[in-house]
């Protein structure tokens, strides 16, 4: 049972601190198009906007820190990246209590917050692949993400009410204060840390910066998830600033219905992570890739009939549900297969890569989505986002692609 494998004290603090930032941005979740809605008063363009440069320009500012991550301690960056995010949302609250919080700020929040998520993220799973055994990743990450979506299932109900109850913001200075606890987390793990494995590359040198995007260009089956990755993540994420105006503006949803909408599917988070090393065991990983790759695209049209009333809420419900359950299952068995084909002392810049390509298709298509809603309606670009990812399951690898170097990196690790 993947609840009972014991990874040590160490992972324990890891996984805890990972947990503590998780609830709080939970609890935050969807925060900076909601004020853009609630408070600054923004259309679909705009929350479109949000939520695309912002990530965008953190990609960008993310592209020189994945050598600077690779040849760094991983505990210091993690928690240098922490307190970097907890300081920019720290800003969000008090520039409202002055009255001073634009659309920039906001703008501005996203991308330092993106840009410090990529760095945490590739120091945290070049850290990870140190410190748990090759055998057990698929189990620290399943643990990972059962964590996140939990922490998605408690948030935004909770979030809502606090919105109800105390205002807008409340949900920000719950998430910055989760970062910092996080950092304070990490700070409790003990051991001496192996020094970063140092190349004839230096981390200044620019051929360095796209050692990530090489090493998975190079790999045919690393290369199909990526390019699936991108725009299966993209297409749905791309969806999120839609739905809130669709709901919350159009057809009258009210914030704990908005959060109530996302939050109880994600139990299906819990399903689909626990179930995950079950089905690698049953089935195998290429199983896994085709067969769930393709489930958990085939539902985003679902969104593009949503009503109003009851039958809207159990509309968005449904076709969450089904999206996560996939999703949970898919997403540690992607993540082990990309530590493990992946060089020790590659993994922080193919971490970043990798985010780095997430978070351009997510600003890419979701500024292309709120175009098209702008000039048509956020209905209509749900439904052009729902029928094109039908067509992702054609980038899914093949077994032959998956089956690749296999006996040379296991000698390799």
């Amino acid at each position: 049972m993947v609840g009972r494998r014991r990874l040590g004290r160490q992972f324990g603090w890891l996984w805890a601190s990972y947990a503590v930032s998780a609830y709080g941005s939970g609890l935050g979740f969807g925060a900076l198009p909601l004020i853009a809605v609630l408070v600054l008063h923004a259309g679909p363009a705009e929350v479109s906007a949000l939520s695309a440069v912002g990530p965008a320009v953190g990609a960008l500012i993310a592209v020189p820190l994945a050598p600077w991550v690779e040849f760094r301690r991983k505990r210091p960056v993690m928690i240098m990246m922490d307190l970097a995010r907890f300081a920019a949302m720290a800003t969000i609250p008090v520039a409202y209590a002055f009255g001073w919080l634009s659309f920039v700020q906001l703008l501005v929040v996203s991308a330092v917050v993106a840009a410090a998520k990529i760095a945490f993220n590739a120091a945290s799973g070049a850290y990870l692949k140190a410190l748990v055994r090759p055998d057990d990743l698929l189990v620290a990450n399943a643990r990972f993400e059962s964590t996140n979506w939990s922490s998605i299932a408690v948030g935004p109900p909770l979030g809502g009410a606090a919105i109800g109850l105390f205002g807008p913001v409340t949900t920000v200075v719950a998430d910055a204060l989760s970062y910092l606890l996080s950092a304070l987390g990490i700070t409790v793990i003990r051991g001496r840390e192996e020094a970063p494995q140092t190349t004839d590359k230096s981390p200044a040198r620019a051929s360095a910066l796209l050692d990530g995007w090489r090493h998975i260009m190079s790999h045919p089956a690393l290369r199909a998830l990526y390019l699936n990755n991108m725009l299966v993540g993209g297409l749905i994420m791309a969806t999120e600033p839609l739905l809130a105006v669709l709901l919350l503006r159009q057809l009258g949803f009210p914030p704990w219905q908005y959060g109530l909408a996302f939050a109880a599917p994600c139990l299906g988070g819990l399903i689909g992570s626990r179930l995950a090393r079950r089905v690698v065991a049953r089935y195998g990983r290429h199983w896994v890739f085709r067969t769930v790759g393709t489930l958990r695209a085939i539902w985003l049209i679902g969104l593009a009939f949503v009503r109003p009333g009851a039958v809207g809420l159990v509309t968005v419900m449904a076709v969450e549900l089904a999206i996560i359950i996939n999703m949970s299952l898919y997403s540690p068995v992607l993540a082990t297969y990309r530590l493990e084909h992946t060089p020790k002392h590659l993994v922080a810049r193919t971490l970043s890569a990798w985010s780095i390509g997430q978070q351009a298709s997510i600003a890419i298509l979701t500024a292309l989505a709120g175009l098209l809603a702008d000039v048509t309606s956020p209905r209509t670009a749900l439904t052009a986002a729902g029928l094109l990812i039908l067509t992702t399951p054609l980038l899914l690898p093949r077994r032959d692609q998956t089956a690749q170097n296999e006996p040379e990196l296991a000698t390799s690790r």
